[in-house]
């Protein structure tokens, strides 16, 4: 979940920096930029980490339930070790991350009541869930007594259902301002074009922000997926869209999107 975008401004813009939006910035720095020096600054972010092990459990949790291995594999179980393993550890990365949405709810433009019911459920709902996680982590780390991890989680999964389901119509909403803003740059292209003016600025900006309508749809895929998991745990595992399969593969198509942003603008 990220927070809500600011519209830009008018093609009227004489600056093309103006039109420069901060995901757009970023992929072209990250072009330019050495690949290891990249890989380091990637792999010091919590994120960063953090998505490396995500990619690698959803892999293993492919491979685990795609059957392709015997059940009395060693190798089987060491991979079923691993993945709890893993998906423990990654918890651990979730301590004090709850602080993000509460900065994103503050920096949430309020324009209307839409927006604050929105904001309210998008990053209230994700805050909500990265706190209990941190207990739910103390929980199955031994910390805390064992028998409150399944409500623990239990409340967790709910609250990251309803933060995914705020966060779709938030993107949504977004969207729609950028194909207003692209419909708007396009119409002062023709016409630009239409007087054999140059528009090389327009033109900038609605690379942009296509650009940013490409990033905004693959968030959305990406919420969409974490949230049909969150479905699933909320649902203990059971029903339809709920096994393991296509669970895992849910997983690793969110990991790798969220892998894909973080790299582009780190």
């Amino acid at each position: 979940m990220e927070p809500p975008i600011s519209r830009p401004p008018p093609p009227s813009a004489p600056s093309p920096a103006a039109a420069e939006t901060p995901g757009a910035a970023a992929a072209s720095k990250s072009r330019d930029r050495d690949f290891l020096l990249h890989l380091e600054a990637y792999l010091a972010k919590r994120d960063g980490v953090d998505k490396a092990l995500k990619i690698s459990r959803y892999a293993t949790k492919i491979i685990l339930s795609s059957s392709l291995l015997p059940e009395a594999l060693p190798l089987r179980r060491r991979l079923k070790s691993f993945e709890s393993s893993v998906g423990l550890s990654r918890k651990a990365f979730r301590l004090g991350k709850f602080v993000q949405d509460v900065n994103a709810l503050r920096a949430s433009p309020l324009d209307s009541g839409q927006d604050l019911i929105l904001s309210l459920i998008a990053y209230g709902g994700e805050g909500v869930y990265y706190f209990v996680e941190q207990f739910v982590w103390l929980a199955k780390s031994g910390l805390i007594d064992g028998r409150h991890s399944r409500v623990l989680s239990k409340i967790s999964a709910w609250a990251e259902f309803v933060g995914y389901i705020g966060s779709v119509n938030l993107k949504i909403r977004d969207l729609r301002r950028l194909q207003e803003d692209e419909a708007c740059v396009e119409s002062s292209i023709e016409i630009a074009t239409s007087r054999g003016v140059n528009c090389k600025e327009e033109e900038l900006k609605l690379r942009k922000l296509r650009d940013k309508k490409l990033m905004k749809k693959l968030s959305m895929v990406q919420d969409l997926a974490d949230g049909l998991m969150a479905l699933a745990d909320i649902r203990d595992g059971k029903g339809r869209l709920s096994g393991p399969l296509l669970m895992s593969c849910a997983g690793l198509v969110s990991a790798l999107i969220s892998t894909h942003k973080n790299w582009v603008s780190c």
